[in-house]
């Protein structure tokens, strides 16, 4: 009787230890799950439309998140801040091939949320001219001036698509997609590869016409119904594996912005304002792309999506390869 009574004290007396010290591990991950302010990087495009809304509507805020929307115009600072500890993620819009490239120089550092495929049904990228420009296609730019956006994703692109077209010899001028539409209009450059908003403020301010829609799609992947995943948001994995619960509201609450963008995208479109170039009424006409957060990719979406970072390595934008697959979000169980 003495033996069991002092065995189960014993036991008795671990358990109590294990239950202090699941106690103590609980308290200590309420700790670690204030993140505090969650600084969010976003580049000024259409696509970044459900992270806007999510800020604009005070989604983030109901949810008990402090997030704070960071702007950049050109989107290799955000993966810069992002790398440096200063972002802990950024909106759709943010160039896959960037992350790609920072993928290389540091390896796992970032996780796929929610990405956003483009094509000619689900319009982002386009190729725009002049208003009475005398140009009808793109195989006409041979020789001319053309402006892209800035860093090394929209700089390929442009050169790709151009080659597909047989043109080796255009001059490519990277700039602020803003300055699109009137650098087009004002005859600096002949045409450019830009993105929505920028087509539609050109087209209804009647500076610019476009010249082709879905164009990575359709030169680059080879068909233009394909998806092209050129913008992702991301969190960083420090702040996943730091915050894990805190991320996966975040995330939670982003599928929702998603889900009012695909249910209600005019209701969502006038959460553009102040975060892309487009004003007032005009946001109504802006073409919207598609979203696929991290659970839904299909096999023949990721087989695209590995089409196009195979591309980027193929035009030494890549260093090695890098696969899509392992960088999407996976939840903690």
């Amino acid at each position: 009787m003495h033996l069991n009574r002092r065995r189960f004290l014993q036991v008795g007396g671990g358990a109590g230890l294990a239950i202090a010290y699941d106690i103590a591990q609980s308290r200590e991950q309420a700790v670690a799950e204030t993140p505090g302010k969650i600084l969010i990087g976003y580049p000024t495009i259409a696509a970044g439309l459900p992270f806007f809304y999510a800020v604009e509507k005070g989604l983030f805020k109901e949810a008990g998140l402090d997030v704070e929307a960071k702007k950049f115009v050109n989107p290799q600072q955000i993966i810069e801040g992002m790398i440096a500890g200063q972002l802990q993620g950024c909106s759709n819009g943010t160039p896959s091939g960037a992350l790609a490239i920072a993928q290389v120089v540091s390896p796992n550092f970032f996780k796929i949320i929610v990405s956003n495929p483009t094509n000619r049904k689900f319009v982002l990228d386009q190729f725009i001219v002049a208003k009475n420009s005398p140009i009808r296609s793109i195989a006409e730019l041979k020789g001319k001036k053309v402006g892209c956006g800035p860093g090394p994703q929209d700089l390929a692109v442009t050169k790709g698509i151009l080659a597909k077209n047989g043109i080796t010899d255009a001059q490519i001028l990277q700039l602020d997609r803003a300055q699109h539409p009137a650098a087009v209009s004002s005859g600096s450059i002949a045409a450019a590869y830009t993105l929505e908003p920028n087509g539609t403020i050109g087209t209804l301010n009647g500076l610019t016409r476009v010249l082709e829609t879905g164009v990575v799609a359709k030169y680059i992947l080879g068909d233009p119904r394909a998806p092209w995943f050129g913008g992702s948001a991301v969190l960083t994995t420090k702040f996943i594996t730091t915050y894990p619960k805190t991320a996966q509201k975040y995330i939670q609450t982003y599928r929702r912005a998603v889900d009012v963008v695909r249910k209600n995208p005019n209701e969502a479109r006038a959460s553009m304002v102040g975060y892309t170039p487009i004003t007032g009424n005009l946001v109504k006409a802006v073409p919207l792309p598609d979203y696929r957060v991290y659970d839904e990719f299909s096999s023949l979406d990721l087989k695209h999506f590995q089409s196009f970072y195979d591309f980027l390595l193929d035009s030494k934008i890549l260093t090695k390869k890098v696969q899509v697959a392992p960088l999407l979000y996976k939840p903690s169980r």
